[in-house]
């Protein structure tokens, strides 16, 4: 007897190692699906029979048995999905734009929940994005507080991070920008935003200050923009059309096809408005893809690439008599001229990430860029060519200090950008048919190569489950080689310009006060180069002696949220000290060269609160607003035999408010109202003169219908400059007056203008 139950206690056993071996074994990542960061502490549960796993720190899960599974975690959607194969998944959470204190960021690079972080970073989500007529960015960048966008045309824009950048003239200047893993800035320091497809941006994540610890030359900030990530398992097409005032007519198509590992993502828009104002045509045409491939466990791959044609016409500046008697004027050379931009630009990267081991990864990416521009203007005709080619590389680990936590990355940047400029004759002049710009003989030819190396390694030590310290260190080296083919006489511009190394180190902390609210605080080194147009001296040799403008930068904020996690506020201070301020002095009517002039102090006050104040099923309504106050002076500025030491900064308001209204219904109805105050702003060094203050609301209303399970239709109505406030949207800095004109220094803002569009997704 004692035999037969031997032998089926064996039998049982073996029976029973079978059984655990036959089941089948399911491993799968959970990510950000904005941002494809790894989710740690996703709850998986089988709807059936409640078994409950959790994702590693790694966004990792396995389970045993196939079934419907629930995904959920704080600051996320929530996800069922049925899994019907015990191949490698990827599931993607949508973040909540109602907790975005809770969801992970990349902007420092490494992966972080936004209320640990130690610097003021402000995330806006894709939610935010879609408040306005999607035309242009300054209406979604001027709801962050110390970010100011002006806009003098669809194509003439200036942003400014806590009042840096606001002496560069035309553009932007002295921030950094990276479209996923490729940097939109050049190698002399200028960046391009505006011209991207709004729709094919799913976030901005945008670091204020001095953060050069990991983005190299940038000293007001960097704003990353996120392409909208591919949708796995599903495949849809949609397509809009906007119509509205002043012409404006625009359609986009959008197209995405995902596999369980693979999908892609694209979107083509075309822009045409005849504009407000005299010679102010503009059209656009945009193609974004982004593509996403998962092969397995430790290895992914993706692509972004984004193609840009533009022709704008340029009515440039105005004066003050024609701001107020004819505002819808263009200049008058450029109106003669018929002065407009004519370029195509393109970028393309591939980005690889690789799991080594556990703790141990990295993240390459191989990027390119070309811009080929022609612009007519009144005194001459720029004609461009612009090739750039470069890495970055990172490794990204995670290791165990004096028994504590240590998350740490470093890596390199490097890019080449070949840059030919000409300058030909404009002839406009000697025609009397109203022909506009034609093109003469050559006045230059200038070859130009730029060379942008960054080192970087930042880490995170978890002094306490509750306290983190951060520190980060960064090499910059930029140099510029300069070939002259268009010697006259002596004056040969050929020669090369090294900066010298410039070390930019940055140490910051977090601290959860309870478990909704921190406490962060950094103090970092930034820097930003002179262009290289900056670096020429008037008989057209380089200036040697010229150096970077270097500042500090000191913050402290509080972040968190309250009321049930109804109410999210972000507040900090902030004090930057610059010191060799570049500044463009004038040495004809329409040229400028840079000279270093002095230090000046910025000093602000920052802050934004977003209430819920319900949000039940499809009803939803939220409030917002934002607050900026600033302080920026010249600390000591003496431009020749003028001394300006004292004055307020040029170019940026003292005070700036922006705040709204955004509710949905059950019944599909949705809308937002938008308000934006702007103080007046000193226009020249002397403060002689400011512009006036102003304030613009816009209104938008929609209409959500599901037509059936595959078809939903979205229409929508809205105005901008509902009260019709008149004002100067942009300016142009301490113009000066030639041959007995008044100075140009008004870009007049849009009158009230209209729009309505419809847009058809059909899911597949």
């Amino acid at each position: 007897m004692s035999g037969l139950k031997k032998c089926a206690f064996l039998i049982l056993f073996f029976v029973c190692i079978v059984a655990v071996n036959s089941q089948e074994i399911i491993k799968g990542k959970v990510l950000d699906a904005e941002n494809d960061g790894q989710l740690e502490d996703v709850f998986v549960t089988n709807t059936t029979k409640g078994v409950v796993v959790h994702t590693n720190e790694f966004g990792e899960f396995e389970l045993t048995q196939l079934g419907v599974y629930k995904f959920v975690r704080i600051g996320y959607f929530e996800k069922e999905i049925e899994i019907k194969n015990k191949d490698y998944k990827i599931i993607k959470l949508q973040p909540k734009p109602s907790e975005l204190n809770e969801i992970v960021i990349h902007a420092n690079q490494l992966s972080l929940k936004l209320k640990k972080s130690v610097a003021t970073v402000h995330v806006l989500s894709e939610r935010e994005l879609k408040r306005g007529s999607s035309l242009n960015m300054d209406a979604v960048l001027n709801r962050v507080p110390g970010v100011f966008m002006q806009s003098g045309s669809l194509n003439t824009n200036r942003i400014t991070i806590r009042g840096i950048g606001a002496r560069n003239l035309f553009g932007t200047a002295k921030i950094r920008a990276y479209f996923d893993e490729i940097p939109l800035t050049t190698g002399s320091g200028e960046t391009t935003i505006e011209e991207f497809e709004l729709n094919s941006v799913a976030r901005f994540e945008i670091v204020k200050g001095a953060n050069s610890s990991i983005y190299g030359a940038g000293l007001g900030g960097v704003i990353h923009l996120l392409p909208k990530k591919t949708n796995l398992n599903e495949s849809s097409f949609a397509s809009q059309l906007t119509i509205g005032s002043f012409g404006l007519l625009k359609g986009t198509m959008y197209a995405n096809h995902g596999t369980s590992k693979n999908g892609l993502n694209a979107i083509y828009s075309n822009t045409h408005s005849d504009g407000y104002r005299d010679n102010n045509k503009y059209d656009r045409q945009t193609f974004t893809i982004s593509s996403s491939h998962y092969f397995d466990k430790k290895n992914s791959m993706s692509v972004v690439g984004s193609y840009v044609a533009l022709k704008a016409f340029i009515p440039s500046s105005i004066t003050k008599t024609t701001f107020d008697e004819k505002p819808k004027s263009a200049a008058f050379t450029w109106g003669k001229a018929k002065g407009f931009e004519d370029s195509k630009r393109a970028i393309l990267g591939i980005s690889w990430k690789h799991q080594f081991m556990e703790h141990l990864k990295q993240t390459t990416s191989v990027f390119s860029s070309f811009r080929d521009a022609y612009e007519p203007r009144p005194f001459n005709v720029l004609a461009e060519k612009t090739f750039a080619i470069g890495v970055r590389s990172r490794m990204i680990g995670k290791s165990v200090l004096f028994s504590k936590k240590l998350n740490w990355t470093f890596g390199g940047e490097v890019f080449k950008d070949k840059h030919r400029s000409e300058t030909f004759e404009n002839l406009y002049e000697n025609f009397s048919d109203n022909r506009g710009s034609v093109q003469g003989d050559r006045l230059s030819n200038l070859k130009e190569d730029r060379l942008y190396f960054n080192l970087f390694l930042e880490g995170y030590y978890h002094l306490s489950l509750r306290t983190l310290l951060s520190v980060g260190l960064n090499m910059n080296r930029t140099s510029y080689d300069l070939v002259d083919d268009f010697v006259q006489g002596t004056e040969n511009q050929s020669g090369n310009y090294s900066f010298k190394n410039v070390w930019s180190p940055k140490i910051g902390f977090s601290h959860l006060l309870m478990k909704s609210m921190s406490l962060y605080g950094n103090i970092g080194h930034g820097f930003s180069p002179p262009s290289l147009s900056e670096t020429l001296l008037p008989d057209g040799k380089i200036n040697t002696e010229i150096q970077p403008e270097t500042g500090w930068n000191y913050e402290i904020g509080l972040r968190g949220v309250m009321l049930r996690n109804k109410l999210q506020f972000n507040a900090a201070i902030f004090r930057m000290n610059i010191e060799n301020l570049l500044v463009a002095r004038r040495s004809s009517e329409d040229e400028f060269i840079g000279v270093n002039a002095g230090k000046t102090k910025h000093e602000g006050i920052e802050f934004n609160i977003d209430y819920e104040w319900a949000n039940s099923g499809n009803n939803s309504l939220n409030t917002y607003v934002s607050y900026t106050l600033n302080n920026f002076i010249f600390e000591e500025f003496i431009d020749e035999e003028q001394n300006f030491s004292g004055n307020d900064l040029t170019g940026v308001p003292s005070k700036v408010i922006n705040g709204g209204v955004d509710f949905s219904t059950v019944f599909g109805m949705y809308g937002t109202i938008n308000y934006q105050y702007v103080g007046r702003m000193p226009i020249t060094d002397s403060n002689s003169l400011y512009s006036d203050a102003y304030a613009v609301t816009n209104l938008k209303l929609g209409y959500k219908l599901e037509l059936n399970k595959h078809l939903n239709l979205n229409t929508f109505i809205g105005v901008n400059n509902l009260f019709n406030e008149k004002y100067a949207s942009q300016i142009l800095i301490n113009a000066s007056s030639f041959g007995g004109k008044a100075p140009r220094y008004y870009y007049p803002g849009t009158p009230i203008n209209y729009y309505s569009g419809i847009r058809l997704n059909y899911l597949f």
